[in-house]
């Protein structure tokens, strides 16, 4: 999808998932990878803040997942999404933005050190007013399912038409 559609179709599949949501009441998770997309309009980053702040009334929990968190501090509504979360990860950072990130995450100067130098996998965890650094590790089958390396992708591809022409 052009890059112009993208903002406005995630708007579009969000509001259909909003109306759901207040619907039919019941425990349930939002995912929205790529979020920078919706940072970039004002009209969808608005409706994201909105679901912010108002999914908890209907058992909503909102995950918001950027490359770059730089991306949700450009706008108006990133901050506030950010400070509303109760859990935030933060991975390898670059040093261009590493000051903006140091002070609104309240970072020592450890911590944005460790944000600059992390390996894959590397980062804060923070939970409320207690944030830890972490390792993450995927198991194999996870690391099949979420990796982007091209490489790697190319090989599972290759893999499994190996094992279709097996069979």
């Amino acid at each position: 999808m052009e890059d112009e559609l993208r903002s406005v179709a995630m708007y579009l599949i969000t509001q259909y998932i909003w109306n759901g949501v207040r619907r039919n009441l019941k425990k349930r998770l939002l995912v929205i990878d790529e979020a920078w997309t919706m940072m970039k309009s004002e009209d969808a980053a608005s409706f994201l803040f909105g679901m912010a702040k108002r999914g908890r009334k209907y058992y909503l929990g909102l995950a918001t997942i950027t490359q770059d968190v730089n991306d949700f501090l450009k706008s108006p509504y990133g901050v506030p999404i950010i400070t509303n979360s109760s859990m935030q990860l933060l991975l390898k950072q670059s040093p261009t933005t590493i000051d903006l990130v140091q002070d609104t995450f309240n970072l020592t100067d450890e911590e944005k050190y460790l944000l600059m130098e992390a390996q894959v996998g590397e980062g804060i965890f923070f939970a409320g007013t207690k944030h830890v650094a972490v390792k993450i590790i995927a198991s194999y089958t996870e690391d099949q399912i979420i990796t982007s390396d091209p490489s790697q992708i190319l090989a599972i591809k290759q893999a499994k038409e190996k094992m279709d022409l097996q069979f």
